[in-house]
């Protein structure tokens, strides 16, 4: 079996966003929800390993924003209306992941990104780091309607289509570190009624303990550079 493409998550898997998405969410709690600023500021957000809890334990953003954070769905729905705009005008730097780059550049398959993050930010990004070519295809939050958004399959169908036209007869891995990654990956193989394999990848070496999630993924990786063996195994 020949894997055709890698697809990606991309926070907490290419990037740690951690500082930059604690910040935006405390400017978005300032207009939405300022009850929730100050001495009344989440828990979740006072520290990058707090974040890291709640990012992990949570089933997508949706549940974060109301179950970790404290908003109504009222303010959890205005607020994901804004997180594109406020993630392109914050200044707040994100790093790649030790690894990364070098493991990007060595895979010879035609790569995507399928992200809750902004697209724009994304590419953005990757031209920091010359590697915006490594990829042919970025889906992120707003190019997806927002009662689509992962786990749904909508945005990795959309990336299979922009990588291949066609998504039949298809062998991918998707990499991400959230428990919705790997019920995204399941999701987009449930949609495809079988005629293409999705391989679920946990990356955990930013935080990810896979011990109590209900969906296992297929491999786990403690490392990117540990992509690259699976990969082999396969080809």
């Amino acid at each position: 079996m020949n894997i055709d493409a890698i697809l990606w998550d991309y926070d907490g898997t290419l990037v740690n966003s951690v500082p930059k998405n604690i910040d935006i969410t405390k400017q978005i709690l300032s207009e939405v929800a300022p009850r929730l600023t100050g001495e009344n500021l989440p828990h979740y957000l006072k520290s990058e390993d707090s974040y890291h809890i709640a990012n992990h334990q949570s089933k997508n953003w949706q549940d974060l924003y109301v179950n970790y954070y404290g908003m109504t769905e009222t303010e959890m729905l205005e607020a994901g209306t804004m997180w594109s705009a406020y993630q392109l005008k914050n200044k707040t730097p994100v790093v790649l992941f030790s690894e990364i780059e070098q493991t990007i550049n060595q895979i010879q398959l035609p790569q995507g990104i399928c992200s809750q993050n902004s697209s724009e930010n994304i590419h953005r990004v990757l031209e920091q780091h010359d590697l915006n070519l490594k990829f042919q295809a970025i889906v992120g939050y707003d190019d997806i309607p927002s009662n689509s958004q992962k786990p749904i399959p909508f945005g990795g169908l959309k990336c299979m289509e922009q990588l291949f036209g066609n998504t039949a007869n298809k062998t991918i891995f998707y990499i991400g570190d959230h428990e919705g990654d790997v019920e995204f990956a399941r999701n987009i193989e449930k949609e495809l009624s079988g005629k293409s394999t999705v391989i679920a990848i946990t990356a955990t070496y930013s935080g990810a303990d896979t011990t109590s999630w209900t969906y296992k993924p297929d491999f786990e990786i403690e490392a990117p550079s540990d992509l690259l063996k699976i990969i082999n195994s396969y080809n």
